[in-house]
């Protein structure tokens, strides 16, 4: 097993991270930007390391300023936690060279599935529907025109190189798609220095439901069952689930167990989630594949009972998948997370800012996760998100009474927050009857707007 392992990241899944490797046996290092210093959960390691300036370009996405600490601390394992680095194959493989294993799926997949494009062809090509699209765009207006017409509009305009909802954008005539064409590239080139886009046929408000798997480095390949994430902001996801409400088991199963046998065909490694957009006509197309641990990894854990970044150690290092999970893996209740955000809940916008009084809720069935303390400040280097606040009960409806509960009793003061719009959604009758899609969170803002002007008035 590893010795030493290296966190490169930050926040809650450093502190995620820590807690996971200490209770294998194994010693840490974390890593901080000045901006970070003095955030709590850097006390869980065995030694502290100072990478750079609050500009994750110039800290968190350093990749020199990382490895010179993986080979001055002697760690010969790194975890990179999920965003910044985590699904650079380019970084993984330098982490390989300098003799550390990269605690993830081998590089070659991190870049085979990170490229959303090659990602369609490999999992169309063993039998993974797709919904339409097009190939990678070239600068050929008429061609990209052309495309778009063959798939049918609306379509989306789609980076091929990155994440998180970043540059996608929607067109419904040839108008719009030339000028989402310009911005999208424009946006992919800045954000993840690839300005490759392609065309996907935009499903009216799916379900985006993904499937969680882990894999050993000897062929084998099992699924965790699936996690429903439609409620989303921006792209983004903000409340996710496990299992999918309202779906038949029995398609969940089939659609896990199609996944399970691609990716045991492709000799796939370590860690994944295929992510799907489903609909009632359509079943479940495949959408994208990340190469890391997931934010929401929390909801199947809690169902499941299986400790996933515990289990990516184990597999990265190269035990045998059989020895990390038991013969059967069933699912337990209900588990539902809420992401909790510096942000104005209407338009979403960040709200950083000190943490002036932060009190989290505790008892049976509530987990949080962050990487924050009371007295902290939320700084506009990084992503927002304070905390996960998951809960995990006997079935849906005590889940989101649950969820209720604790959020209630959450105190966050400095910063605006998105719990108001977690507690609406809450309240929504389609959310509450898992009537859900990925326009649901736009009718909540709405709704939310509405009830503040008739009492504004």
């Amino acid at each position: 097993m590893f010795h030493k392992v290296l966190v490169a990241n930050r926040g809650a899944v450093a502190a995620r991270v820590l807690r996971a490797l200490k209770q294998l046996g194994i010693r840490t290092v974390a890593v901080y930007s000045e901006a970070d210093r003095d955030l709590p959960y850097l006390a869980l390691a065995d030694e502290t390391r100072a990478i750079g300036p609050a500009d994750a370009r110039a800290s968190y996405l350093n990749q020199d300023a990382l490895l010179a600490v993986l080979a001055d601390t002697g760690a010969d394992g790194l975890h990179p936690g999920y965003g910044f680095l985590s699904e650079n194959a380019g970084f993984a493989r330098r982490v390989a060279e300098q003799g550390a294993g990269f605690i993830g799926p081998g590089a070659d997949w991190i870049e085979a599935m990170g490229h959303k494009t090659r990602a369609r062809d490999l999992m169309a090509a063993r039998g993974m529907p797709l919904g339409p699209s097009s190939g990678l765009l070239d600068d050929d207006a008429e061609a990209t025109l052309a495309a778009a017409r063959r798939i049918g509009y609306p379509v989306l305009v789609k980076p091929a190189g990155g994440g998180g909802g970043i540059g996608m954008l929607a067109a419904h005539d040839d108008a719009q798609l030339l000028a989402a064409v310009a911005q999208a590239r424009s946006l992919s080139q800045r954000s993840f220095g690839c300005a490759d886009l392609y065309l996907e046929r935009l499903v009216e408000r799916p379900r985006h439901i993904e499937f969680q798997v882990l894999a050993d480095r000897h062929g084998n390949v099992r699924h965790l069952y699936e996690r429903e994430c439609s409620v989303q902001r921006r792209h983004q996801k903000v409340v996710e689930e496990a299992s999918a409400p309202g779906l038949p088991r029995a398609a969940l199963d089939a659609a896990a167990d199609r996944v399970t046998r691609i990716l045991a065909d492709m000799r796939y490694d370590v860690i994944g989630t295929v992510e799907t957009l489903y609909d009632g006509e359509g079943g479940f197309n495949f959408l994208e594949m990340n190469t890391r641990l997931q934010v929401e990894h929390a909801v199947t854990e809690a169902v499941t009972g299986i400790d996933l970044v515990q289990a990516q150690v184990r597999l990265a290092f190269g035990e045998r998948l059989d020895a990390v999970l038991p013969s059967s893996v069933g699912l337990n209740g209900h588990a539902i997370e809420a992401r909790i955000y510096a942000e104005d809940p209407l338009r979403f916008l960040p709200s950083p800012g000190p943490l002036a009084r932060l009190e989290w809720p505790s008892g049976p069935g509530i987990r949080v996760e962050t990487g924050y303390a009371q007295g902290n400040r939320v700084t506009p280097y990084y992503d927002p998100m304070i905390a996960k606040l998951i809960v995990h009960a006997e079935d849906r409806p005590r889940a989101l009474a649950a969820l209720e509960e604790a959020l209630r009793a959450t105190v966050v003061e400095g910063v605006r927050t998105n719990i108001p719009f977690v507690l609406a959604l809450l309240r929504n009758e389609r959310f509450v009857n898992a009537d859900i899609d990925t326009g649901l969170a736009a009718e909540v803002v709405r709704d939310m707007k509405a009830a503040a002007a008739a009492n504004a008035a």
